[in-house]
């Protein structure tokens, strides 16, 4: 069965699909639900819908054989299919004969020493990609090992690449080193570094793990994690906290037995398609403690040629001893939403942490949290999760602007949800007007929306090539009831920042001027565009109920003294510029006809990837 659009012709599977993004792993771990399996070892066995997508090489002059498939993935959780496919079939790309890479030069030297240490300094901090060199070939690969000879297990192996053992060569080890506007830290939100694009896009601080911690994630890859600490400091106490259940949960624990240091919290998820999406790190220092708030899963691939976000907190020192209960509060009112996110999940491993964050400092934070958990909500609970969340901020804390019915809201995201069968739904119904508040004004503007998904043009140039498209898993049993939907969309374009061959994992929302050179709000988070994520009303609007945990922070000119932010349109090299740094280019550019969203459960033959491969679903 095929279906015809502007957007051009799909085949459609047969399989049924959820009704939102979220009932698909986006990149990593796993849930309880059949359709959501973990590939913990090549043998695995896969019950998953769609069928696992296959990398195929294209015809070549001469053959190549593929590399042994049997690289241990025993220390990687990888939930999203597409991905347990690039796990499972590891397959050596052929080259395409008239196509150069774009995979990127691996960096053949660690950082030149502009890197920081985060741990005791209330400087700045950010996530950026993993670092390398230009759009270049990769280095010719070795001839691969006899067949017949037995391959000996190596302990703590990274995890495989989609394209062969050899695609990390020369990899930085610095992953949590990030690309950080050196001379100004205003606003805090920075953008990992990334393998394979040009040097000044990437440089910046460390962000050095050697204390305490909370992670909170989807996925996680806990050897891969444990590295990330100084050797010196790899027994300090780590707790997880995690949403899998029952077999996804038990394989989780498996991760984590050879780090004895390692301890769990479960998080509840009572609603069905609910996932625990929140990135969140909770780091304590001697000095004081630090809030990351992300985008990225604890796996290396959505550190290395990803675009991803993050937003890093100040060092929050400790109060004096007899300080009051409101003491350490910011203009932002952070401190007490911080607390009030962690004591939803009624969980007795949180209490630790809640206490140590009521006896610091958090006045200096100048952005509002955003946050979603599970439930069902009335009366003057409806405003303190999701989007009615990020309505009443706007409500609270922005002011009108002259002509804001021209001002268009843009929304940028890694998976979509069910939308229903028109806008007014959900998208128009709900979504739009919160994303349209703007202070108290009475107007209720109706301002174009840019959409910012890749196409499938995007995904084959990028720098992971078909495989990137493992991590924005928009289906076709999804998209084929939505194609109103797509009108929307907008291209993956960030020149501005090197990343336009980066696929997005990144997720952020804005209301920007006419001519894009002004924000009225800033949003980075870990919701997709999903009621799974935001949340939907029932019950004639007197209810509104929420799937999945989700975090992410507001930025609003007035805490920071100003009408409006400013876009900078160079962020690099750093600057000392007042400008916000959009982590993509504005103005968005609009679909063409012949451009089709990535779909990532329907082949794509007729075109090679950057590494010479297509994409075949079987």
């Amino acid at each position: 069965m095929s279906q015809d659009s502007q957007h051009g012709k799909w085949t459609i599977s047969s399989s049924d699909d959820d009704d939102d993004d979220e009932g698909i792993p986006l990149s990593g771990t796993t849930t309880s639900k059949p359709h959501q399996p973990t590939v913990s070892n090549p043998s695995s066995q896969w019950s998953a819908s769609p069928p696992s997508p296959k990398l195929e090489p294209v015809k070549a002059t001469a053959e190549v054989k593929p590399e042994p498939a049997n690289t241990p993935v025993s220390s990687l959780v990888v939930g999203s299919e597409a991905r347990q496919s690039a796990a499972k079939n590891q397959i050596n790309p052929v080259k395409y004969e008239t196509s150069p890479s774009l995979a990127g030069k691996r960096k053949k030297e660690v950082s030149d020493g502009s890197g920081w240490a985060l741990s005791d300094s209330d400087d700045d901090d950010d996530d950026g990609d993993v670092k390398g060199k230009g759009l270049s070939n990769l280095p010719k690969r070795a001839p691969p090992p006899s067949p017949k000879a037995k391959k000996v297990k190596v302990e703590n192996e990274r995890p495989p690449s989609p394209h062969g053992r050899l695609y990390y060569i020369d990899e930085p080890e610095d992953f949590f080193e990030s690309s950080v506007p050196c001379l100004n830290d205003t606003y805090r939100f920075y953008l990992n570094k990334v393998t394979g694009v040009d040097r000044k896009y990437n440089s910046g601080p460390l962000i050095l793990l050697y204390c305490l911690s909370s992670q909170f994630n989807y996925c996680f890859d806990i050897a891969w994690m444990v590295e990330q600490y100084p050797p010196e400091f790899r027994d300090r106490p780590v707790l997880i906290v995690h949403g899998d259940k029952r077999e996804a949960k038990a394989r989780l624990v498996q991760q984590a037995q050879p780090f004895p240091h390692v301890r769990f919290c479960q998080a509840k998820l009572d609603i069905a398609f609910g996932t625990h999406h929140t990135k969140m790190m909770l780091l304590w220092y001697e000095e004081g403690f630090r809030v990351i708030i992300t985008t990225s899963n604890l796996i290396r691939a959505d550190w290395y040629q990803k675009t991803q976000g993050m937003w890093m907190s100040p060092l929050f020192p400790r109060l004096p001893e007899g300080s009051s209960a409101s003491a350490g509060e910011s203009p932002t009112f952070f401190k007490r939403d911080l607390l009030e996110y962690l004591a939803s999940y009624r969980a007795a491993e949180l209490e630790e942490w809640i206490q140590r964050i009521k006896e610091h400092d958090l006045s200096e934070t100048r952005v509002y949290l955003v946050g979603s958990t599970p439930g069902r909500y009335v009366g003057a609970d409806m405003d303190r999760w999701g989007h009615l969340r990020l309505r009443k901020l706007l409500y609270d804390h922005t002011d009108p602007v002259p002509g804001e019915e021209r001002w268009p809201v843009i929304g940028q995201f890694s998976s979509i949800g069910s939308m229903g069968l028109d806008k007014t739904k959900w998208l128009a119904g709900e979504f739009q007007r919160t994303m349209t508040t703007l202070g108290k004004s009475s107007l209720r503007s109706d301002p174009p929306m840019h959409l910012v998904y890749p196409s499938v043009e995007d995904v084959r140039t990028s720098l992971e090539g078909y495989p990137a498209g493992g991590s924005l898993p928009y289906s076709i049993q999804t998209a084929q009831k939505q194609l109103w939907l797509h009108s929307f969309f907008h291209r993956w374009k960030a020149n501005t920042t090197g990343r336009s061959h980066a696929m997005p994992h990144i997720k952020t929302y804005m209301r920007a001027s006419p001519d894009f050179t002004q924000l009225a709000w800033f949003l980075v988070t870990s919701a997709n565009l999903s009621k799974a994520a935001w949340g939907a009303l029932e019950k004639n609007n007197t209810q509104v109920m929420v799937r999945s945990y989700e975090l992410g922070v507001l930025y609003v000119p007035s805490a920071f003294n100003m009408k409006t932010f400013p876009v900078h349109k160079n962020p690099f090299p750093v600057s000392s510029s007042a400008g916000f740094p959009v982590p993509f280019d504005l103005p968005p550019t609009c679909y063409s006809p012949k451009d089709q969203p990535w779909i990532w459960n329907i082949p794509y033959s007729q075109a090679p990837d950057t590494h010479g491969n297509i994409w075949v679903p079987s």
